[in-house]
C-alpha cells in the first residue's frame, strides 16, 4: 500500500471544471472513465490513508472500506430547485460507526476544481441528538469551551461555526453558563483552502493534521448522544415485555 499521496492531477480539476459547464448525464457518460481513474481512485486512496491514521487516532470512525466513506457523485434533487445531476466535488464522510448517518459529530473532506474542503462536527443534527448534547452541555460546557478555546484548533480550523437559535432554547434555564452554547442548532469548522493544494503531496498531511485536531471535539459531541443512545437502550429494558400474539 502507498505511504504517501502524490495529489491528485491537472485531470481531476479540469474535470470537476468541465462538468461544472456540462452538467448532463451525455456529457458525465462520455467522461465517466475519466471520472473513475483520475477522480475516484485518487480519492479512494487518499481515504485510505486518512483511514490507516485514524485506526490510532480514533478507530470508532474507520469504516469497513474507505469506499464506503465516499459519497456518491449523483446528486439527489428529488427536493431541489436545482435538478444538475452530478455534485462537482468529490468528498469523504468519516462517522461514527455506533451512530446513525447524519445524526453525530463526523469528519469531512472534499475536493473540486474550486477548492479543498475539511471540516468535521454536528451539521445535521436530529432533535434528540441535538437534545442529547445540549443536556450535556448544562454540565459540562466548560469541557466543550476548552476543547473550542485549543490555539493550534482555531489557527488550523478558525472559529466553531453554526447556526444559533435567537435564545436559549425551552426547557433550558436562560441564565445559564451554559447559555450561549445552548442555542447551536448545529456546531461545527469548516475551513476551504486553495484548489492548487489538491495537485500536491501536501493534500494529505494538510487534511490530516487538521481532522487530528478535531477528535476531541467530535468526541464530546458523539459521547454525548451515546450516552443517550444508551439511556433510551436501558428505558427499554425496564418495560415490561408484552406476550407476543399466539394467533
Amino acid at each position: 500500500m502507498a505511504t504517501r499521496f502524490p495529489g491528485f492531477s491537472t485531470k481531476a480539476l479540469t474535470f470537476f471544471r468541465e462538468l461544472e459547464k456540462n452538467n448532463d448525464r451525455n456529457w458525465f457518460a462520455a467522461h465517466k472513465e475519466l471520472f473513475e481513474t483520475e477522480v475516484r481512485q485518487p480519492m479512494i486512496a487518499l481515504t485510505s490513508l486518512i483511514c490507516d491514521d485514524f485506526r490510532k487516532l480514533a478507530a470508532d470512525y474507520v469504516p469497513e472500506k474507505p469506499e464506503k466513506a465516499i459519497f456518491r457523485i449523483y446528486r439527489d434533487t428529488r427536493f431541489s430547485k436545482d435538478k444538475t445531476p452530478y455534485k462537482t466535488h468529490i468528498g469523504s464522510f468519516l462517522q461514527h460507526r455506533r451512530i446513525e448517518k447524519n445524526a453525530g459529530a463526523a469528519f469531512y473532506f472534499e475536493v473540486s476544481h474550486r477548492g479543498v474542503g475539511l471540516g468535521g462536527g454536528m451539521y445535521m443534527p436530529g432533535p434528540e441528538q441535538l437534545q442529547a448534547v445540549r443536556q450535556t452541555l448544562t454540565t459540562k460546557w466548560e469541557q466543550l469551551a476548552k476543547i473550542c478555546a485549543d490555539r493550534a484548533l482555531v489557527k488550523a480550523l478558525g472559529p466553531v461555526q453554526g447556526d444559533k437559535m435567537a435564545r436559549v432554547p425551552k426547557g433550558f434555564d436562560p441564565q445559564s453558563p451554559a447559555a450561549e452554547w445552548l442555542r447551536y442548532k448545529q456546531i461545527y469548522y469548516y475551513l476551504e483552502l486553495p484548489a492548487k493544494l489538491a495537485l500536491t503531496p501536501d493534500l494529505y498531511k494538510e487534511i490530516l493534521g487538521r481532522l487530528k485536531l478535531l477528535v476531541p471535539f467530535n468526541d464530546f459531541l458523539n459521547n454525548a448522544v451515546i450516552a443517550a443512545l444508551r439511556a433510551g437502550e436501558g428505558d427499554k429494558a425496564d418495560r415490561p415485555v408484552r406476550p407476543e400474539p399466539m394467533f
